[in-house]
């Protein structure tokens, strides 16, 4: 199972790839080309991302809180 540093980077590279994805749809509708593969692609990505973001999350629930073990702004040594 990934870790969440893996998923942290695997969605933002993601979500790179569906800007320049966008950016050469509306290229190609500016041409006049069809569009219909590139935007089933770019559905794909969008539901993978999804499904990325619910697993980090699920993965940020399941691990234990961090206490910084002060009590009402007591020092730290």
């Amino acid at each position: 199972m990934p870790d969440l540093d893996f998923l942290g980077r695997e969605i933002e590279r993601m979500r790179i790839q569906m800007g320049r994805q966008r950016k050469e749809i509306l290229q190609l509708q500016r041409a006049g080309i069809g569009t219909a593969s590139a935007q089933a692609l770019l559905s794909r990505m969008e539901a993978k991302v999804e499904s990325l973001c619910a697993e980090r999350d699920a993965l940020k629930a399941a691990q234990p809180r961090q206490t910084k073990g002060r009590v009402l702004g007591g020092r730290t040594w």
